[in-house]
């Protein structure tokens, strides 16, 4: 087997990250009836598919004799490789860009056993007829050529991989702000709740309100500062349901502002995953969506 200098396997891992992203747009956009610019980045490449091919490539050189050692291998890598990539990614950015969940025989919806059979049905495909035809083109390029087409090609996917990086770190910060000001708003509540248990009025309104409706966070805030206008008390309360009404308008125009924050670059990762997911920031993440849904409208 020719035996590739760097140049050569970066060449491969630029060309089939286009490639993977032609595949899997074009299926998306099929399923969804509508284009679909798939992907982490904003250009027309998929890392994971360039990261795949690579790693199938690779771990078949022993055994590219045997058709099921081949598959297997290609299976074993490429399952390990979506799990690491899957978990890595949300560690670092603490949303979910894909999920098996609704899968039979996944693992932490991070893999699951219907993909890795599609993994080892590729790598077969991929070393036995994609890739020989790719290959005898790379070697027909002048190595100069390549070299030039590769650094110019590979600085582009750079700024775009750092840019959308950059993007996903963001959406994660401003999920984080939109957590943190929803717990203090919640125990802004909960404490004006407990100012208002003396109030046999409030006490009994507030019984009729959880049989009617479920409360909105906000409009529940405002309903209970309503509440406490008239309401006779120690100069104390007075003072602290001053100081919540004051901290309330500061948290409620931070938790709009932070809803509006590069809002452009969330609705792209948005919309090319319509099913993220984050079990750490769930609804401040449904609170993103909605605000962009909202916005589209």
């Amino acid at each position: 087997m020719y035996v590739y200098s760097l140049t050569q396997w970066s060449f491969f891992f630029l060309l089939y990250c286009v490639l993977g992203w032609c595949f899997e747009s074009t299926y998306v956009s099929i399923m969804q009836h509508r284009l679909v610019n798939r992907g982490f980045l904003h250009g027309p490449y998929l890392p994971i598919y360039g990261s795949g091919a690579i790693m199938m490539l690779f771990v078949t050189i022993p055994v590219r004799e045997s058709l099921i050692l081949s598959f297997l291998a290609g299976l074993v890598g490429a399952t390990a490789l979506e799990y690491i990539t899957g978990v890595a990614m949300e560690a670092l950015f603490k949303v979910r860009y894909w999920d098996y969940s609704n899968q039979r025989f996944n693992f932490q919806g991070h893999i699951c056993l219907s993909s890795s059979i599609a993994w080892g049905g590729f790598t077969l495909l991929l070393t036995r007829v994609i890739h020989k035809p790719i290959e005898r083109m790379m070697l027909w390029i002048p190595e100069r050529l390549l070299s030039v087409l590769v650094m110019g090609v590979g600085t582009v996917f750079l700024v775009d991989l750092t840019l959308s990086v950059r993007a996903a770190v963001n959406l994660r910060e401003i999920l984080v702000k939109l957590e943190t000001a929803k717990k203090e708003l919640e125990l802004m509540q909960k404490r004006l709740d407990v100012i208002l248990a003396f109030s046999e009025d409030y006490a009994e309104k507030k019984r009729r309100e959880r049989q009617e409706r479920k409360e909105d966070l906000i409009a529940g805030i405002e309903e209970r500062f309503a509440s406490v206008k008239n309401f006779s008390s120690a100069d104390s309360v007075k003072k602290e349901i001053e100081e919540l009404r004051e901290k309330f308008i500061v948290l409620r125009t931070r938790r709009e502002e932070y809803g509006n924050e590069r809002k452009h670059a969330f609705r792209r990762i948005i919309r090319k995953y319509p099913r993220i997911r984050s079990a750490h920031f769930e609804d401040a993440l449904e609170q993103l969506k909605t605000l962009i849904r909202e916005k589209k409208e």
